[in-house]
């Protein structure tokens, strides 16, 4: 069985990976959940509600009280963590401006020299609706913000291996910070549905070494 189609992508960048922890850890407490509430039930069922002894019992009851609370706290706490950990950007080395079309994206980097480029679907490509004809540089293990916001519609710039969904709205600035730690080409779409041709608006990010995106930048036309 091919894992990679029922589970997460391999992570990309240190928030996808405090992501897939914390989503093992909620499994875990919400299979323990199942699995005693399931066999509380079937004890029920087996004495078929034939007792006529039923007492009130103040222990259990501020059991069931407290006990979910405490297991609320176990998960809201590093969820909160996780959230800030998110929104949180630490001197970023780069700044990219994500603008949403119906139906490409546009690029601008303005820390350098200024450089724009769209995004395309690309016409012929390995990977069906997922390939494009300009993709996306960054630097390896470098801190960079990303700012979004769209031109048109409500379009959401998505890499799923980065642990990355972030709206593109029409007047509006969203940001969010972006660290990646392995290099590769990295596949995403538009996940906000955006009209007619919603699917052909795919997003590549090409992480590379920082000294081969300084020659990028050198060497853009």
């Amino acid at each position: 069985m091919d894992w990679m189609k029922i589970s997460f992508y391999d992570s990309a960048s240190p928030i996808m990976e405090q992501l897939i922890m914390f989503h093992d850890y909620s499994m875990l407490i919400i299979s323990t959940i199942l699995s005693t509430v399931s066999f509380m039930m079937i004890k029920m069922l087996k004495n078929k509600f034939t007792s006529n002894m039923i007492l009130e019992n103040q222990m259990i009851e501020l059991i069931w009280t407290f006990l979910p609370t405490l297991i609320l706290s176990f998960i809201a706490l590093p969820s909160l963590h996780l959230l800030y950990l998110m929104d949180e950007l630490y001197n970023p080395l780069l700044t990219i401006k994500i603008l949403g079309h119906q139906w490409y994206w546009s690029y601008e980097y303005n820390d350098f020299n200024l450089i724009e480029f769209d995004s395309y679907l690309a016409p012929s490509a390995t990977f069906r609706l997922l390939e494009v004809d300009n993709s996306t540089p960054i630097p390896l293990n470098c801190q960079i913000r990303l700012i979004t916001s769209s031109y048109d519609v409500l379009h959401s710039w998505t890499i799923p291996a980065m642990g990355l969904k972030m709206d593109a709205t029409p007047g509006r600035l969203n940001q969010i910070s972006l660290f990646s730690n392995r290099t590769g080409s990295f596949f995403g779409q538009c996940s906000e549905i955006c009209g007619a041709n919603h699917s052909f608006m795919p997003i590549v990010v090409d992480v590379i070494p920082i000294k081969y995106f300084i020659s990028w930048i050198k060497n853009f036309n």
